[in-house]
């Protein structure tokens, strides 16, 4: 099973002068949910190298038992300072990708042709997307082989309103993730603010928050493995 984990390269939070990136428990709950299960694991990033971390999700309140395995991981941290560039990438040589969010994708990867490229790619080639948090946000440009937004009439859920505005950014960001799903025509979905929650459609899996990361990438590991029974 080889696993793509593509996170962001944008380290500003708008004009505000503090710095955001991805969140790290976004990244390491899942890696570690795939890689205890025999996954081979590429990070990769828009501008490859070394990708921002939020520092709020490495603050103590925000620490986990996988963010401080992470840490003191030398092969993860080793890979994660040398990710791949998205450019360089071919959906062919893996079976499934995920996304983290923080806030940061939702100024780069947003926007970005080649992630806009390799999810069409993974989803047309019958391959699971999975996506947390602020990442469902990076399906905006998104198309399905049909040519209409890959969302629209899925079920999807992303970070809600409220929990932006329960962190004080709903001026600051580019566009709110639940607003845009729906505005793609998305059936938005979500649970309780900050509890863990994750939907699937088909092959497109997205959970809500930091707390679903892990149940995230436990779905998208079972339709990997329910498609390739099939």
């Amino acid at each position: 099973m080889k696993v793509l984990m593509v996170l962001t390269s944008h380290d500003t939070l708008g004009d505000t002068g503090r710095k955001t990136g991805f969140w790290l428990e976004e990244l390491a709950a899942p890696y570690y949910i795939f890689k205890d299960a025999g996954a081979q694991i590429t990070l990769a990033s828009p501008k490859g190298g070394q990708p921002p971390l939020d520092p709020v999700s490495n603050a103590p309140e925000s620490q986990t038992e996988d963010t401080r395995r992470f840490e003191a991981d030398a092969e993860a941290t080793e890979a994660l300072a040398q990710t791949r560039k998205l450019s360089d990438l071919d959906e062919a040589d893996y079976d499934t990708v995920f996304y983290p969010g923080g806030h940061g994708p939702l100024w780069d990867l947003t926007e970005d042709a080649h992630s806009v490229a390799l999810i069409e790619a993974f989803y047309a080639a019958g391959k699971p997307v999975g996506l947390v948090c602020h990442a469902p946000g990076v399906l905006r440009d998104v198309k399905g082989t049909d040519g209409e937004p890959l969302v629209r009439g899925r079920k999807v859920t992303g970070f809600t309103n409220s929990e932006e505005e329960g962190v004080g950014l709903t001026q600051i960001v580019p566009y709110l993730v639940e607003d845009m799903l729906r505005s793609k025509g998305g059936s938005f979905v979500h649970g309780p603010d900050w509890a863990p929650f994750t939907v699937q459609d088909g092959r497109l899996i997205t959970g809500q928050n930091p707390a679903s990361s892990a149940q995230t990438a436990t779905r998208l590991i079972a339709a990997l493995g329910t498609q390739n029974a099939a």
